[in-house]
């Protein structure tokens, strides 16, 4: 029996020889027949007789007493932006529907090591840019909670193919939100790592103050979950200069009822009113908190009032992302910069009008608060703050122009409550605080201190054991 199985117990029967992963990949495979076509998650697929004849290898090896990983004989998709031999990586864009890596990158290279057998890509923003998982190649993905609502972005695709069981997990990428904003459109969990604990093959900052602002990280229904997807892909690696070691396992790690009671968390809210949110995000986010905050719990939970968050924080981020998008654009082959997206055209007109002096003045930004961040990690072991400022919107709008009277000025700022994680290299978990009275999820951030991933993911495994979000799947999915 498959249907309601945690991903670990699949994992270990399949390595048992209880399951067979033949099996395992036709249950998959059935899901993504019947639900695909209304999500719209999953492209490039595999052709499906090749992939259960990779199967049966896999389970034949078993027989044979042959090594296996922690992911052995279950299927993935991963995320279009990221190579996988032998499949185009798209990003969503016409001009590389055709681009076929010579190589896997490194998260693929693991993920195979550790017996995943890849069986398609999941649907992505176009260039990965914004937060509504649409492009012209593959059109958009939808929400399994609600299909007239977008699943969220950029890694929308993963999300939606999580959240409606086609798939066990997902990877995905986050530079401003793209794995927290669409895990809590889709009831999911959806982690952000510190910077460098998932090695890739990137291009060298020209600065090396400046922050590694985008990480791969990871989408699962539970924080066990996801800790085998990154016990399986974490660690450091020799063509990443910046990758590094945790001194212990995801899976291993967890915190007692103790340790528990004593968590700190400073609550940001929203942010001594300088950011906007849709009526019911923070009152999830709080609900969710007084429960931790009352018996048998008795967290210590505060509000923070702190000068952190002025205006300044928004000028330095849009002017380095800008910049380094600026940058990455420039170096795309065969893209035309009359037919880029939106987005990417937005970002390419900002970035290229920034001197490398106020980059590095911005730089030099980061670097003032960084203190302020650290004094906040002195007092507090987590923050917390809401996972995004709107509900799942319609899927044909691209992005929010408003927050209720309050008109935004650009196509990512409805996301400003995602950057302070980012800019600052800071692991957070996106966990499920529940559903609005139209019944549209929601997530918040738990954020943790740098390099202290494996606290952040212990206390996930403790809010999943009290809430049991997991248990809440979408109607006529799953």
């Amino acid at each position: 029996m498959i249907e309601g199985q945690s991903i670990t117990a699949i994992s270990t029967e399949i390595k048992s020889q209880k399951l067979k992963s033949e099996d395992v990949v036709k249950f998959y495979f059935d899901k993504i027949k019947k639900y695909n076509k209304d999500l719209n998650a999953i492209v490039s697929l595999r052709d499906e007789t090749e992939v259960i004849s990779e199967a049966r290898e896999k389970d034949q090896l078993i027989k044979n007493k042959h090594h296996t990983g922690l992911l052995y004989g279950l299927p993935l998709a991963i995320k279009d932006t990221v190579d996988v031999k032998g499949m185009p990586t798209s990003f969503g864009c016409m001009e590389y529907k055709n681009n076929f890596p010579a190589e896997d990158s490194i998260i693929t290279e693991r993920l195979k090591k550790q017996g995943a057998i890849i069986i398609g890509k999941t649907n992505t923003a176009e260039l990965a840019y914004g937060s509504q998982t649409t492009n012209r190649l593959f059109g958009s993905t939808y929400n399994p909670y609600n299909t007239s609502k977008t699943a969220g972005g950029s890694s929308g695709g993963a999300a939606a193919a999580v959240s409606s069981g086609m798939l066990p997990l997902a990877d995905g990428s986050d530079m401003m939100g793209s794995v927290r904003n669409p895990a809590a459109y889709c009831n999911l969990y959806g982690f952000r790592p510190t910077p460098g604990l998932i090695s890739e093959k990137r291009v060298e900052p020209s600065n090396i103050e400046c922050p590694l602002l985008s990480t791969l990280g990871g989408i699962a229904k539970t924080p066990d979950d996801l800790s085998l997807f990154l016990d399986s892909v974490a660690g450091r690696d020799s063509r990443d200069s910046f990758s590094f070691d945790l001194n212990a396992k995801f899976l291993e790690t967890s915190m007692s009822e103790d340790e528990f009671k004593k968590i700190k968390i400073g609550w940001l809210g929203n942010l001594n009113n300088n950011y906007s949110f849709e009526n019911g995000i923070i009152e999830l986010c709080e609900s969710s908190l007084n429960i931790l905050m009352s018996n048998p719990f008795n967290i210590s939970i505060e509000e923070v009032k702190t000068n952190l968050f002025s205006r300044d924080i928004w000028d330095i981020w849009i002017t380095i992302r800008s910049k380094i998008s600026y940058d990455d654009i420039k170096m795309m082959k065969d893209i035309n910069l009359d037919d880029l997206c939106l987005a990417a055209k937005w970002e390419y007109d900002q970035g290229i009008k920034i001197s490398d002096e106020e980059f590095v003045q911005k730089i030099d930004g980061i670097n003032r608060y960084r203190s302020v961040v650290n004094q906040l990690f002195e007092k507090y072991d987590f923050l917390a703050m809401p996972s995004a400022q709107v509900f799942p919107f319609d899927a044909n709008i691209s992005f929010p122009k408003k927050i209720g009277s309050h008109s935004l000025s650009t196509y990512h700022k409805w996301m400003e409550t995602t950057i302070i994680a980012s800019l600052f290299e800071l692991p957070t978990l996106s966990v499920p605080v529940g559903f609005n009275n139209s019944g549209l999820p929601m997530g918040m951030q738990i954020i943790g201190k740098k390099a202290y991933d494996l606290k952040v993911m212990s206390f996930g495994k403790k809010y999943e054991s009290i809430f049991n979000h997991s248990n809440v799947k979408p109607d006529g999915f799953n």
